[in-house]
């Protein structure tokens, strides 16, 4: 736990002042600054009633071409993982990867374009635009919408076929339990609100249906003073990890490529009344060279088809314009 991190969020909180956070996926990193002194190199959006309809000119494949791992590569890991759950170390693991992507766009014009509900450009070092909102309070509720299982719109009857996949369901389900354990450590009164239903995320050239649900507790009146505690209690986030989370991360940490950084992590804003804040996947990073590298994955249980789970990888990435 990042002791310095948890008090500076209670300080603010305590004061009442508005303010800025960006944790990554570890909680090594963070970036928190009063929103008066927020730089111009931080940009920021959040537009929940954002519109999920694709633009008219459908976005053309050249201007974005993807280099991922190769199949064998992500089976490899994959087959790992599925020996992990086998042994009953977990039930559920988040595997991600970095692909290199190239497009003719800078992270200015991705960050201005980009249609979601959080958007983030941080300084000239990536760009977020998430659908995921991690959590949010207001009058002394606590809610968390975890977001797990995809699907093409165009499939026929999606909307179904989702709803009702054994696997979707299983994995749906263990995030939900491991959320409303998570809340439970820092608020009374915990209850799925809503359970399983369905966003449409506009996500380039085509349309993806995304399974959320929404988890609610409650809050003392002083949970202002407590910012830090309730965020570092519960990150990282239980749908970007898997379950039993700390056994989980481990297992994670061992076997994926490269280092999350701020990718998985979570950027939100405490405005003195309420605190909104996303997680942070849908996401593009530029290395020292300029080379840019967008980051994705998805969940893996015992049901899990590796075909389907790499297919899911390389469709996350797009830029939803």
């Amino acid at each position: 736990m990042n002791k310095d991190l948890q008090n500076l969020l209670n300080k603010y909180g305590s004061s009442k002042e508005p303010f800025f956070f960006l944790i990554s996926y570890d909680l090594s990193k963070s970036y928190v600054k009063p929103l008066s002194e927020l730089p111009n190199e931080v940009k920021y959006e959040i537009n929940e009633k954002v519109s999920s309809k694709l633009s008219t000119k459908a976005l053309e494949k050249e201007e974005l071409k993807k280099y991922p791992l190769s199949f064998n590569e992500y089976k490899k890991t994959f087959d790992i993982l599925q020996e992990h759950i086998k042994n009953g170390n977990s039930y559920i693991l988040n595997l991600t990867a970095k692909t290199k992507i190239e497009t003719k766009f800078s992270l200015d014009e991705i960050y201005k374009k980009a249609n979601a509900k959080y958007k983030l450009k941080f300084f000239d070092e990536f760009v977020c635009f998430s659908p995921e909102k991690f959590i949010e309070i207001k009058k002394n509720k606590i809610a968390t919408y975890p977001m797990k299982g995809t699907i093409d719109s165009k499939v026929e009857n999606a909307s179904a076929k989702i709803l009702g996949n054994i696997k979707e369901m299983a994995e749906h389900t263990m995030v939900v339990d491991l959320l409303r354990n998570d809340l439970g450590i820092v608020a009374n009164k915990i209850k799925v609100d809503k359970f399983r239903y369905i966003d449409k995320i506009n996500a380039g050239d085509k349309k993806l249906l995304q399974v959320s649900s929404k988890i609610t507790g409650q809050l003392d009146e002083d949970w202002h003073s407590k910012i830090g505690d309730i965020l570092t209690s519960i990150l990282p986030a239980g749908s970007i990890t898997g379950t039993p989370k700390k056994k989980t991360v481990e297992i994670l940490k061992e076997n994926e490529s490269f280092d999350r950084d701020y990718y998985t992590g979570v950027f939100g804003v405490y405005d003195g009344k309420s605190l909104n804040s996303c997680v942070m996947i849908r996401f593009i990073e530029k290395d020292e060279k300029g080379n840019l590298y967008y980051k994705s994955g998805g969940g893996i249980t015992c049901d899990s088809n590796v075909e389907d789970e790499y297919k899911e990888l390389i469709d996350k990435i797009y830029l939803p314009f």
